[in-house]
């Protein structure tokens, strides 16, 4: 699936479209500033995928502080068989400045 922007991110929030929405930042930048995404750190996600097993089929939204672990943890589940999953460009970063 094609990645998101920040503007379409918070077009979907603000909407409260369903997907799951996942941030792969560590919990010390998560308990700094947040979207309300699922918190699971990207070194932990592979011991935590079964936390995710529902949403398979379904759409994730990740992001993190600048899109670059965001985007790792999109071919990582990607690669275990997720079908629709989205990094967030710019990551929190951006959606902060806009």
């Amino acid at each position: 699936m094609e990645d998101i922007t920040v503007q379409d991110l918070k077009k979907r929030l603000d909407n409260k479209d369903k997907f799951l929405f996942l941030d792969v930042r560590e919990e010390w930048e998560y308990e700094e500033d947040n979207l309300g995404a699922k918190n699971i750190p990207l070194g932990e996600l592979p011991n935590r995928l079964d936390e995710l097993e529902d949403y398979k089929n379904s759409e994730i939204i990740i992001h993190c502080r600048s899109g670059a672990r965001s985007g790792n943890a999109k071919n990582f589940l990607t690669s275990k068989g997720f079908t629709q999953v989205r990094n967030t460009l710019g990551g929190i970063m951006a959606y902060r400045n806009m």
